[in-house]
């Protein structure tokens, strides 16, 4: 068994891969999303296009990326733990057999009621009664069937995170990004409205990122050969898992949706303006809290297998150690810096001053909760990992109870600002909830040294928000900066930023080796 340590400085080199993977993924995406921005800007046509994507993409995470890996891949782990290869393989086809088969039938459904969803989570579309529903309508009829590619690519993912390749999963939504940066340059000029053609590119992502990954699992012999499992002991526990970690993972999706469907009765370009500054919000969730949520998980699940509740715990310790390491200046910077920023990736072509002021806006609001993202990711998966769905379910619950008052009280005086820091009280709520189960249940023991962490931290952040306030500037002088003027600034900022921050880490104490225990 590996001690404490190695397994330790094993998930910061994984972590570190998956991280640094993700960030490729979620620059190109940035590039993506000036793309879209500069051809298509943040009018009635970009909001039927969002609202098409997000609801397989939604529905994506929710199946995808949240229950079904959550619930996957902990009876993978203990498959592969207490039985042989051979017992893995029949587990796997079983599962994509079974997973197949029901996401083609819901797929066909969906595109059949593509109005009628449409309707359910864009009803300010349906009620305007002008072309963005059925714009909408008919790009989702195109989009949808990337919820079956997209949790196909995810399946072989979590099999590849479980033996510890968390590379290629991590690469895999580069593809996507590059289909559609080459739609919008290529495709949409030939379609009639232009739009389509990102509706189109989506399609094709969904089959390449598939595609991709089924030469890596051939390489560890796991290539699924489906068959339909439904009376399968693993598949059946896996669903029973899935069911109720719907909504324990994915509560803040959901939140975000909610935020589209009353998004839709405001007035044109909230979605898009939400839309914006959401993918910034989403780069750092994305590099750090979902890797480190990624790499732990199977590290979890099998100190739960092997009854190791000392690595358990210690695990977990360090996991939120590095959340609050990288994510507290990454909301405070995306707070000071929230219009440069958009500014500097979006402000071009159609995208107008005021939509840069109103995005800018509503990333300040989801910056306040990028803290809370991060934690939830990692809170949770000590409950999965565990085979624990009932209580994030019941913690899950509670928190879009409350988002949907938070909307229903901040939406009228903020508009769109309001949802999104609706969201963002929500999630406070529900880390704080899943942090306080963990630490009752007597899972999460406090390791020593986090008053160290806390004053090391404090200091750091004071230092770094001094810096990014004194030379930030003026939102008028970022608007009125050509494309370079404004890149230049925003790098020194951000180096600048971050080497104050571990300028002032180094000097109070903080060495690689505290990142490993």
């Amino acid at each position: 068994m590996q001690a404490p340590q190695t397994r330790k400085a094993g998930l910061l080199r994984s972590s570190g891969v998956v991280g640094i993977m993700t960030l490729i993924s979620r620059v190109l995406g940035l590039v993506r999303d000036v793309t879209v921005a500069s051809i298509f800007g943040a009018g009635g046509h970009a909001d039927a296009f969002f609202v098409a994507f997000k609801i397989p993409n939604f529905l994506r995470r929710l199946f995808a990326e949240g229950a079904f890996s959550q619930a996957f891949v902990p009876v993978l782990s203990e498959y592969r733990t207490q039985r042989d290869l051979q017992s893995v393989q029949l587990l796997v086809n079983r599962v994509a057999g079974t997973l197949g088969m029901t996401l083609m039938l819901l797929t066909v459904v969906a595109m059949m009621a593509a109005p009628l969803l449409a309707a359910l989570f864009a009803p300010g579309f349906y009620l305007a009664d002008d072309e963005r529903f059925p714009l909408a309508t008919e790009m989702l009829r195109i989009t949808f069937p990337y919820l079956l590619l997209i949790s196909l690519t995810a399946f072989c993912g979590a099999i590849l995170n479980s033996y510890e390749r968390f590379a290629i999963p991590a690469f895999t939504p580069v593809l996507l990004n590059l289909c559609l940066i080459g739609a919008a340059l290529w495709i949409s000029p030939m379609m009639d409205p232009p739009i389509m053609g990102l509706a189109w590119g989506v399609f094709l992502a969904g089959v390449m990122q598939l595609l991709f990954q089924l030469p890596f699992l051939a390489r560890l012999r796991l290539l699924p050969r489906p068959t339909l499992g439904w009376r399968d002991e693993g598949v059946r526990r896996i669903m029973k898992l899935m069911v109720p970690a719907l909504f324990g993972v994915s509560v803040a999706q959901i939140n975000l949706l909610l935020d589209t469907v009353l998004a839709s009765f405001l007035q044109d370009g909230s979605v898009s303006w939400l839309y914006y500054s959401d993918r910034l919000v989403e780069l750092p969730l994305g590099v750090f809290g979902i890797a480190i949520a990624t790499v732990i998980l199977p590290a979890l699940s099998r100190n739960h297998a092997e009854k190791s509740v000392q690595s358990f715990s210690a695990t977990l310790d360090w996991a939120l150690r590095m959340i609050l390491l990288i994510g507290l200046p990454a909301a405070l910077a995306l707070v000071v810096l929230a219009e440069p920023m958009i500014a500097t990736l979006f402000h071009y072509g159609q995208m107008q001053d005021r939509d840069v002021l109103m995005a800018g806006l509503s990333l300040k609001a989801y910056a306040v909760g990028l803290l809370a993202f991060m934690l939830i990711k990692v809170l949770a998966t000590g409950y999965f990992s565990r085979q624990d769905m009932k209580t994030p379910v019941r913690i899950a619950v509670w928190a879009m109870l409350a988002n949907m008052v938070f909307n229903l009280i901040l939406v009228w005086p903020l508009d769109h600002v309001g949802l999104a820091l609706a969201t963002s009280l929500s999630a406070f709520l529900n880390a704080g909830l899943l942090l306080h189960g963990l630490r009752k249940a007597d899972v999460l023991q406090w390791q020593p040294g986090w008053l160290r962490v806390w004053l090391r931290n404090g200091l750091a952040n004071v230092a770094m928000l001094g810096f990014l306030i004194s030379f930030r500037g003026a939102t008028d002088e970022w608007l009125a900066a050509g494309l370079w003027q404004r890149v230049e600034w925003l790098l020194w900022l951000v180096i600048g930023g971050m080497l104050v921050y571990l300028a002032v880490q180094a000097v109070l104490g903080l060495r690689l080796r505290h990142l490993r225990a």
